[in-house]
């Protein structure tokens, strides 16, 4: 991998503060967020989904439709794409652990998968992270899976250009894999509840359309807003290229239907793409 070994262990930074720190109280609350939902809607072949990335008690819900979805269903690697909250990205990071852990253990990365990658994406490697939106979906999967291979991608440029290399890349290396793609993504950012609505249905109709360039340009212009923009558009091109022909948006709320508070909130959707 360019001389570069994935070593180490990335610890947990949002354990206890966005979700529960103690194995116990964090598989519970994920079953009870399970349990509101009826069993998977999706038939045939799931290849990607998008899941939020805010604190459990504000997200979580939307995200279980997401992962509800997986229930009964293998897969040996999931790739995670995500945006950077943190540090400026130019191109593709990956942090280089070995490991990713939560109170849940840990789970290993794909290293075969992440050198393939990395020749035609040229990650930059980080020795550390405090990004939380990959991490907000590990439990999720390790309740779900139980064992996986993780290949996390952080995106830093959100640009039509970057989501097409992205997902041409994954689209060749994952092709006759057991693998799943999540995009890790929140909607409009602290607008009253209204136009919270009215922002994020333009996402949700472009999702649901199965239109990845209608939505990059709704994004590009304003007329929508997704911090994980550019993760859900890679994802829906990669799916695209891998089979998918549908899509479907499983659920969508805002922290105003959680918390009571109206007057800025932030929009959460969960989808999905199968054949």
């Amino acid at each position: 991998m360019g001389g570069l070994e994935l070593k180490g262990v990335r610890k947990p930074v949002i354990a206890g503060t966005w979700y529960p720190g103690k194995p116990e109280e964090l598989r519970r609350m994920i079953s009870e967020f399970m349990a509101k939902v009826e069993a998977g809607l999706i038939p045939g072949e799931l290849i990607g989904l998008v899941a939020p990335h805010a604190g459990y008690i504000y997200s979580g819900q939307v995200a279980a439709y997401a992962y509800k979805q997986i229930e009964g269903r293998s897969f040996e690697t999931v790739v995670v794409v995500h945006p950077s909250h943190r540090l400026y990205v130019n191109g593709y990071a990956l942090t280089a652990a070995a490991f990713y852990e939560t109170p849940l253990g840990q789970i290993p990365l794909d290293e075969e998968l992440i050198a393939e990658l990395n020749e035609k994406l040229n990650f930059t490697f980080l020795r550390s992270d405090q990004e939380h939106s990959l991490e907000i979906q590990l439990p999720f999967l390790q309740y779900v899976l139980g064992s996986f291979k993780l290949v996390p991608i952080m995106m830093g440029d959100q640009s039509w250009g970057q989501c097409q290399k992205l997902a041409s890349a994954l689209a060749e290396v994952l092709r006759g894999k057991k693998s799943l793609l999540v995009a890790s993504s929140d909607l409009s950012h602290f607008y009253s509840y209204r136009t919270a609505l009215t922002l994020d249905k333009v996402v949700l109709n472009f999702v649901e359309n199965y239109d990845p360039e209608g939505l990059a340009k709704a994004i590009a212009s304003g007329r929508a807003e997704a911090c994980g923009g550019g993760p859900i558009i890679a994802v829906m091109l990669a799916s695209k290229e891998l089979g998918a022909d549908k899509a479907r948006v499983l659920k969508y709320a805002n922290s105003g239907d959680v918390t009571g508070d109206f007057s800025s909130v932030v929009g959460y959707m969960a989808a999905a793409f199968y054949h």
